[in-house]
């Protein structure tokens, strides 16, 4: 799923909310951080004691002051030091942002710490499960009170063996438009290409013939080329410009939210 929002210069940016499985891992890894630190004040909290500078009364502001920053202070300071992160979303490729595509701030962070105590930590992530499973962008309770969701921020790397546009089609790269393409075609075609050296030759050329007009009325103009060379163009072009969108994407995403943090 993906959606759109505009920038305050209406720019439309194309926006990915991370999947109901990466944002559980991430909340895992935050819910992991938090206990490990509630572990450490407890062993402090039995050394103090033991060394008798702890008495019944300062013992008891002691659990309530462990139990506060673990899991209140902890995940508030690093969203709101790390921009929209923490430890769990650094792994996964996520950052916290307003519903509106702008960076979030103090106060949505509050909000969602604070009730993420009642959602993850105190039912280990149960009401949250229940909220992000039945909801489009995977909000948990306090992404839908403070109004964010958990956005993909980590452009998704090419594959190495990407097919390279030919030499031959250098001069109708200049001026072909493949965007109407639509995207089940043009995963149709790459896998094609990706299998076509493991075919036998008549069949390979009878399917990049079909592929070939079925995706002529969406690209133009058709260069006068072998079907498989235009359909390994028609791919690197496509490819090209969704490369370039994501960057585009990314670069504004980020300015917006760099400038909303600075307001």
């Amino acid at each position: 799923m993906s959606d759109e929002v505009l920038s305050g210069e209406a720019v439309a940016i194309d926006v990915q909310p991370v999947g109901f499985l990466l944002r559980a891992v991430g909340a895992i890894i935050d819910m992991l951080l938090g206990y490990a630190v509630f572990i450490l004040w407890i062993f402090v909290r039995i050394w103090l004691g033991d060394a008798g500078i702890l008495d019944e009364a300062t013992d008891r502001i002691a659990i309530v002051t462990s139990i506060v920053v673990s899991f209140v202070v902890l995940p508030i300071t690093m969203e709101v030091v790390l921009k929209g992160r923490s430890l769990g979303k650094l792994a996964i490729g996520g950052r916290i942002v307003r519903v509106d595509g702008g960076a979030a701030g103090f106060r949505h962070a509050f909000i969602r710490g604070l009730i993420g105590v009642l959602e993850i930590y105190m039912t280990f992530g149960g009401i949250a499960v229940l909220a992000g499973a039945f909801n489009a962008r995977s909000q948990r309770l306090g992404d839908m009170v403070a109004g964010t969701y958990s956005q993909r921020v980590r452009t998704p790397k090419l594959i190495p063996s990407a097919p390279v546009l030919p030499p031959a089609l250098a001069g109708w790269a200049q001026i072909a438009d493949v965007a109407r393409l639509p995207d089940r075609l043009a995963r149709r075609i790459s896998q094609f290409l990706q299998s076509a050296p493991r075919m036998v030759p008549a069949a390979r050329a009878r399917v990049a013939q079909e592929l070939l007009a079925d995706a002529s009325p969406f690209v133009s103009p058709i260069p006068p080329a072998p079907p498989e060379m235009v359909l390994v163009g028609m791919t690197v072009l496509r490819r090209e410009r969704e490369r370039r969108a994501l960057q585009n994407a990314d670069a504004r995403t980020e300015r917006l939210t760099g400038r909303r943090v600075g307001v």
